[in-house]
């Protein structure tokens, strides 16, 4: 039987239903609105048109209006705002933009896919600056011609978000001074501090003026002022702070909005109508690890609901696992990854799971390809049980491959013991023979099985300052060229031989530049007899991208004599 499916919103939900629900049927009449001028466009990449990697603003458009008449028989209205949803009538109130015409159209099904609104917070004096936000291929392209006509080049960026990051690396990348701002102590909160510090030096090694932990209180001519004083010049303001869900047309409606404040909708994205959905940045989901509702503003969870919410329309049986949150970006020359939980959002979330870290450091691919690069790993897992809970991953090379990978177990209910069995593709352009992902495994079941302990590099500081006793078992070279201050130089290849000036009667610190010789070492000494030894995790490098910009922005004395970050 012929049925008229109207959808709300025609981006990435909207437009994915739109195409499964023509697959599925051939029949149905299906009518999209959206109320800006473009559908279909990929919302993600649009900071990437600042920079002049994707040189035309209408090169982010992927579809229009003719095609999607051509191609699937949709009926695409752009220019076209829903304004009410009458759900006894089954029909929504429809205004061209152009035209302020106003009209009713009927349905038999109804989607909403409205995604979620830039925040923008009306701060005292905000009239005072010219302030942009990204939502849309208009909003990137306005701001792209803004900036182009600047008589100076002072932009400033707020939040530190996916958004924020990739629209002030963007605009560094085309010459513009940007300064970021940060309320809280950390930019990018898939990731937790200890890992994120590598962005935070990326940002400020390429020149972005990056401050964390100083709030906008409000903004005077032309500049942006922090809540401990400091005043910044701004030609142009950024509001990248967050996104809120886009609920009006659902709460007037009379739609259940849930405890996240986005819009309730069931395991088939069916609201509390059962003839309306809901998929994308406006509805709430389950999250499968912490077992609670979230809001989760990513293309692909949107699409897999938006494919869902077409197949339970045409009776075909849908699938909902919940969700874990996997993401990517890139922060100039280095990628980083994220998936499921971190150590942050246990503690915010006051989740009441133990759970063990393993931290490592190695190579992307086989060492002597000429772009090996060292690959930072943290992967986050249950005891006693081997779970595996999350993992993130920043480096130059591919670090989606191997986040990717962790989802995947993660989505499986997969261990430790499952990390270590893994056959992974290789070859020295791509990986190790035994990938990063392998020996997180096998860290990991050790740590598990108690086979030794480990500190992590945000402690580092604390055993210096209490002058507890860290041992150095790099080569003397290694250790010459920057080391912590007040460690003990004793190389793997001298550690049998100088044993006795290793105390028992105390914990001792083991490190090296990436943590692997230090293991080493700290099984040997416990097979020898000592029982309070310890490894840092992430070891010298680690240390010196953990250290480094707090140093930097705040003065204080280092605890390293020399950095390295190789």
């Amino acid at each position: 039987m012929k049925r008229k499916i109207i959808i709300i919103g025609g981006v990435a939900g909207g437009a994915s239903a739109a195409a499964r629900l023509r697959r599925n049927s051939e029949e149905d009449q299906i009518i999209m609105f959206e109320r800006g001028p473009h559908v279909s466009f990929s919302n993600c990449s649009l900071p990437y048109h600042l920079s002049g990697v994707i040189k035309e603003a209408d090169d982010l458009v992927l579809m229009n209006p003719e095609l999607f008449l051509k191609q699937y028989n949709i009926d695409a209205h752009i220019n076209s705002e829903v304004t009410a949803i009458d759900r006894n009538k089954k029909t929504v109130t429809v205004r061209r933009l152009d035209s302020k015409e106003e009209y009713t159209e009927s349905y038999d099904k109804l989607i909403l896919s409205p995604g979620a609104s830039p925040i923008v917070p009306k701060l005292p004096g905000i009239e005072n600056v010219n302030v942009f936000s990204v939502r849309n291929v208009v909003d990137i392209d306005k701001l792209n011609q803004f900036v182009k006509k600047l008589s100076s080049k002072e932009v400033t960026v707020i939040g530190g978000g996916y958004v924020g990051i990739e629209v002030a690396e963007n605009l560094q990348e085309a010459g513009y001074q940007v300064t970021l701002i940060e309320a809280t102590n950390q930019i990018l909160r898939p990731f937790d501090y200890d890992m994120v510090q590598i962005f935070h030096k990326v940002l400020t090694d390429h020149k972005v003026n990056l401050i964390v932990g100083d709030k906008v209180e409000r903004f005077e001519k032309d500049k942006v002022v922090l809540s401990s004083g400091k005043m910044v010049d701004a030609d142009v303001v950024v509001m990248a702070i967050g996104v809120s869900p886009e609920t009006y047309l659902a709460k007037e409606a009379g739609l259940e909005i849930g405890t996240t404040g986005a819009i309730r909708v069931d395991k088939n994205y069916c609201t509390n109508d059962p003839d309306i959905y809901a998929v994308g940045d406006a509805i709430e989901v389950y999250h499968a690890l912490t077992h609670s509702m979230t809001k989760l503003s990513l293309a692909g969870p949107a699409l897999k609901q938006a494919r869902s919410v077409a197949d339970h329309i045409n009776h075909k049986s849908t699938l909902n696992k919940g969700y874990i949150g996997s993401s990517a970006i890139k922060v100039f020359e280095y990628n980083g990854a994220s998936t499921g939980l971190n150590e942050a959002l246990i503690q915010v979330l006051d989740l009441k799971i133990n759970y063990d870290i393993v931290r490592i450091i190695l190579s992307d691919k086989v060492g002597i390809m000429p772009d090996a690069a060292p690959m930072h790993f943290k992967l986050l897992f249950e005891v006693p049980t081997g779970k595996i809970l999350g993992a993130q991953a920043i480096g130059k090379g591919d670090v989606t491959k191997r986040i990717d990978i962790i989802a995947t177990v993660i989505k499986f209910g997969g261990t430790l013991e499952d990390l270590k069995d893994l056959e992974l593709s290789y070859a020295p352009p791509f990986a190790t023979a035994k990938d990063i992902v392998n020996y997180a495994g096998y860290v990991g079941s050790n740590l598990l099985g108690g086979d030794f302990k480990q500190v992590n590099v945000d402690r580092v500081r604390g055993l210096v300052e209490n002058n507890e006793t860290i041992i150095d078992v790099r080569e003397t070279y290694e250790y010459e060229r920057g080391h912590i201050k007040g460690a003990i130089n004793i190389p793997l290849s001298q550690l049998r031989s100088r044993m006795n000036e290793i105390p028992k009667d105390r914990p001792v610190y083991l490190h090296c530049r990436t943590g692997q010789r230090s293991y080493n070492a700290t099984l040997a000494l416990q097979n020898m007899g000592y029982s309070n030894i310890f490894n840092i995790t992430g070891s010298f490098l680690g240390i010196s991208f953990y250290e480094y910009y707090n140093d930097k922005v705040s003065g204080r004395d280092s605890i390293v004599t020399e950095y390295n970050f190789r």
